[in-house]
């Protein structure tokens, strides 16, 4: 879970970055440490649910996740496209990076949720009291 954390941070910072800085070299730069982000959230994210989730629901829970992620593009792309005809993408990206990092500062906050990145404890067996 922190490595999601600090995946979030960097992702927003990098996009708050995006919508802030003048020059293409530093943008470019940006871009960079951004992409570097989205495996450190993914990686721990996808061993987790193989972790949590029982065998025989795996499947299906991969397949959401899929769908989710593939449905969400076109959507984000029918929000933000016009959205970013009627106002400047600058705010937008400063706008988005904050949030993503706001997200990313409280989660640490949520024990519960910060949990979820502990290891299981293996199954204590029961010792037999009678020898």
């Amino acid at each position: 879970m922190r490595m999601m954390v600090v995946s979030s941070l960097i992702m927003g910072a990098c996009t708050v970055a995006l919508g802030v800085v003048p020059h293409l070299g530093v943008y470019l730069a940006a871009m960079g440490i951004f992409g570097v982000a989205p495996p450190l959230y993914n990686t721990p994210a996808t061993v987790m649910l193989q972790e949590r989730v029982e065998p025989a629901y795996l499947g299906r829970v991969f397949s959401v996740m899929t769908m989710l992620s593939a449905a969400l593009m076109p959507l984000s792309m029918l929000l933000f496209g016009p959205l970013a005809e009627a106002v400047s993408i600058k705010p937008l990206l400063q706008i988005t990076g904050v949030l993503v990092s706001f997200l990313g500062l409280l989660a640490p906050l949520h024990s519960r949720l910060m949990s979820f990145g502990e290891p299981k404890r293996p199954p204590v067996e029961s010792q037999d009291l009678a020898s």
